[in-house]
């Protein structure tokens, strides 16, 4: 990663500042490390409501406030209003990984994070959600822009932070700096339904604060 020479970002139209919605550090490390090298001014804007227990929530959140801190970025840390996400995934409880249960989660994490951005002088949002590939990009971005729709001057930046090797430096990333390593998407479902697959294959069940990138080497 040391040869690597960081292309210069833009942001998509002319602004003085980014607010970029973080879901933990190892998806955001990357990006922020890109963004910063660009002379980007920005903000994290942690909403992550649906990760369930708060005992992961709080390990995620605090790993992010650790990363920001090194490189002086600015954290909004924002309400953990689990009872509203558990009351908009209701009848959503089987639906699959990149269903339409996480459609309405990245609609509900990106909605707070466009409002947020109109209230407080931000005119460009983007995500660290895309950088992993267990997700859907398309269904992220679509979800962005839809958020950014409500807001008359917000813009959603759907820059596509997998390219040029953004995940493997990613994990780079997440290993030099010894990130916490979640074990399943975020939320009671996808915990539920990771440890089935587990229990299937004959594995341990996920435990929870015990793994960390480059432990096992």
């Amino acid at each position: 990663m040391t040869d690597y020479v960081r292309p210069r970002l833009e942001l998509p139209v002319k602004a003085e500042k980014l607010l970029l919605h973080s879901c933990c550090a190892p998806c955001s490390g990357e990006v922020m490390e890109a963004i910063t090298a660009s002379g980007i001014d920005y903000t994290i804007f942690f909403y992550n409501p649906n990760i369930h227990p708060q005992r992961e929530y709080l390990i995620r959140k605090d790993e992010n406030i650790r990363f920001a801190e090194l490189h002086n970025v600015p954290f909004i840390d924002v309400d953990y209003d689990t009872d509203n996400w558990f009351a908009r995934a209701k009848g959503m409880e089987n639906e699959p990984e990149r269903g339409i249960r996480c459609t309405m989660c990245f609609d509900m994490r990106f909605e707070r994070t466009a409002l947020y951005a109109a209230e407080n002088g931000f005119s460009v949002i983007s995500s660290s959600l895309g950088i992993s590939r267990w997700k859907d990009m398309k269904q992220i971005n679509d979800c962005g822009k839809r958020a950014a729709e409500h807001y008359p001057g917000i813009t959603y930046w759907d820059y596509n932070w997998r390219k040029q090797g953004g995940s493997a430096r990613m994990i780079e990333i997440s290993k030099r700096e010894r990130f916490y390593q979640q074990e399943y998407c975020g939320c009671v479902y996808s915990l539920r339904d990771s440890n089935l697959h587990r229990k299937s294959q004959g594995r341990d069940m996920i435990r929870i604060g015990t793994t960390y990138y480059g432990d096992a080497e």
